[in-house]
């Protein structure tokens, strides 16, 4: 058990130290990294050549996987390119094992010493990032050391061979183990450095071995599968499904022959945890050779499988600007969410400018769409509520921070902009519908200049929204008292025209009294954008 917890607790610093270099160089260099990515898309050999470099810079198949999903699905690249990307990042992921494969112990001390200084030094600045990145390399080199004398007396603890030696000839399990592991860390390079640090200390067999780093480039590939196949949009679903066909259906037709690959593997030269690591590069460089001239034949294949029918030309309304790949680049990924945010608010002004008609006409057919359009408001707030707290999980500087609450104020409010219209106002338009009343003339006009009112403020705090526009910010404050002036004369007048006794204002006085009340709940909506541009704008200052 001792030594069991000293194997979990190795495993995962060298994951969170993966982690950290990966979010590091994410964020110092994620945006040149995908212009990069984008540049080389001409053919399929520079596209995978992108595709190892990205992987090698990042130290993550499945972050280059996710950017090139996310170029699949918006029409950037076509699927061929997009599977050498594939390939190229399955050779970069396996060049840094090779790198840390070598005996670079020494070099831990020196990483956490100077990426601690960069951190502290460099807050708000690329220095930071950089920091960050290689405190990673240095917890990862620091996390090989304690496996390796961790399984220095693993070989002679009895219940750890007992259980090791069971499994020898087990390759399909030994794989299964393998795959679900790394599908649990996202990535394949821990994984693969402990059943390295596993045969080095003769703990496991070498058919063992080979087995689990089968089984690990198995669960690198349903890692972006996963991440990138999510939804009904199949433009995403192509790459990763590609890649899962490729890299998986070598290595489960290779899980038949771990003997023979062993007994090959034991006549080169070295220790057995660089023959793993060999074997490892040698298996994605042989699969890119393998499959790089049959791609085209495997893109028509999952064409075929995959019709195109993006979500986004099916649903106008669905998620557009969504980018999973752009997560660990904050500044990005925030602007993303911005984007989304204002498509979110698209949709409830169109909500908001029609349900004036709705109220005063009764269509039942618009009253029906603008209860379906808020269906899809709460899916889009659901969406971008997860996705800013996706990028929000690591720490941002104190702008992002501002930023990213801003984003979440403002789609909560129109959230709930869009209850109101939908469950209140919509509601009351199929009940003055069914009840066949109508709205006094006077009450009619005083309604339309409320509502003209609200949508102009609605238009404002989407500009100070948009541009963090401080006048457009103040001036919504100021709209706040005309409308509570405007709604508290509208009230006046409809009471005086109940003592006039005039049948048409008596019998729609509740629906009159409660459009009135909702209208100006709508408007505090609206003005609560305000409050994030003003506190923001403070705080520069």
């Amino acid at each position: 058990m001792f030594i069991l917890l000293h194997l979990a607790g190795g495993v995962a610093l060298l994951t969170w130290g993966l982690h950290m270099v990966e979010s590091g160089f994410m964020r110092a260099l994620g945006s040149s990294l995908r212009r990069f990515m984008a540049s080389s898309l001409g053919n399929r050999f520079s596209a995978l050549f992108a595709g190892l470099a990205v992987t090698a810079a990042l130290q993550s198949a499945t972050a280059t996987g996710l950017i090139a999903t996310s170029f699949a699905a918006r029409r950037i690249m076509r699927p061929v390119t997009g599977l050498a990307i594939m390939l190229g990042a399955n050779i970069g992921s396996t060049l840094i094992v090779q790198a840390f494969s070598l005996n670079l112990s020494w070099i831990s001390p020196a990483c956490l010493v100077v990426g601690m200084a960069m951190f502290e030094r460099g807050k708000g600045s690329q220095m930071r990032d950089f920091g960050r990145a290689i405190i990673g390399l240095g917890l990862m080199l620091l996390a090989l050391e304690l496996l390796v004398d961790t399984m220095a007396p693993a070989e002679a603890a009895p219940a750890l061979r007992t259980v090791l030696g069971a499994l020898a000839d087990m390759p399909a399990l030994n794989a299964a183990i393998a795959a679900l592991l790394t599908w649990a860390a996202h990535s394949s390079i821990p994984i693969v450095l402990f059943v390295m640090s596993l045969a080095t200390s003769n703990a496991i067999p070498m058919s063992t071995a080979i087995a689990m780093v089968l089984g690990t480039n198995i669960g690198s590939a349903l890692n972006p599968y996963f991440a990138g196949a999510k939804g009904n949009d199949n433009l995403r679903k192509r790459l990763p499904a590609g890649n899962l066909l490729l890299r998986g259906g070598v290595c489960l037709v290779l899980l038949a022959v771990t003997g023979p690959l062993a007994d090959a593997l034991m006549q080169l030269p070295g220790i057995p945890g660089h023959r793993i690591a060999d074997f490892h590069t040698g298996l994605n460089i042989a699969i890119a050779v393998l499959f790089i001239g049959l791609l085209d034949p495997v893109a028509r294949l999952l064409e075929k499988i995959y019709p195109q029918n993006n979500e986004a030309a099916e649903d106008p309304d669905a998620p557009r600007h969504l980018d999973s790949s752009a997560i660990g680049t904050p500044e990005e990924a925030l602007v993303n969410a911005t984007r989304e945010a204002l498509h979110m608010g698209d949709i409830v002004e169109d909500m908001l400018t029609q349900s004036l008609p709705a109220l005063l006409t009764g269509d039942r057919r618009l009253i029906a769409t603008i209860a379906r359009r808020d269906d899809a408001v709460d899916r889009l707030y659901e969406r971008i509520k997860f996705y800013v707290t996706a990028v929000t999980r690591d720490s941002l500087d104190p702008e992002q921070g501002s930023k990213a609450m801003a984003i979440i104020a403002f789609v909560i409010n129109m959230e709930h902009i869009g209850d109101i219209i939908d469950r209140n106002l919509m509601e009351l338009a199929a009940k003055k519908a069914k009840n066949r009343l109508r709205f006094s003339g006077d009450g009619a006009t005083e309604l339309s200049a409320l509502h003209e009112l609200v949508l102009e403020s609605f238009r404002r705090a989407m500009a100070a929204f948009m541009a963090n526009d401080l006048h457009a910010a103040g001036r919504l404050l100021e709209d706040k008292a005309r409308v509570r002036d405007i709604v508290r004369e509208a009230g006046d007048n409809h009471l005086a025209r109940l003592r006039e006794g005039r049948k048409d204002s008596i019998s729609t006085s509740s629906l009159h009294l409660d459009v009135l009340r909702d209208f100006k709940r709508i408007h505090s909506h609206i003005c609560a954008i305000a409050y994030p541009v003003i506190e923001r704008s403070n705080g520069r200052d």
